[in-house]
């Protein structure tokens, strides 16, 4: 079993910064690609962003550019800076790893993003 613990959520004015921290524990044995998406109400949770353990990451089109996921490999940690923040981004983030074919998923934490 692998557990995720997020972190960093929080009330922000548009225009301001967020830093979401994700920490994996337990039996990690080949975590690859950790990720974020986000759910917000009354709609799919989408994928924000990921990246594999050599650090090559991918993003949605509507974060590029504000967005930037980070990890430690060390710690089995992913971070996700989120700048330039708008009231669409509004969301729970819920962190994402997969391991031996299993999906592991964050608790989820509440952004909001007041106009």
């Amino acid at each position: 079993q692998v557990q995720l613990v997020e972190s960093g959520g929080g009330l922000v004015q548009a225009g301001g910064s967020l830093r979401l921290s994700c920490a994996a524990s337990g039996m990690i044995f080949s975590i690859n690609a950790m990720g974020w998406f986000r759910q917000a109400p009354g709609k799919q949770r989408e994928l924000v962003a990921t990246i594999t353990r050599g650090k090559s990451t991918n993003y949605a089109d509507s974060v590029k550019g504000r967005f930037t996921i980070s990890r430690d490999n060390a710690k089995n940690t992913v971070y996700l800076q989120m700048n330039s923040l708008k009231p669409e981004d509004t969301a729970v983030y819920y962190c994402y790893t997969a391991q031996l074919g299993n999906d592991y998923w964050g608790q989820g934490t509440q952004v909001t993003v007041s106009s």
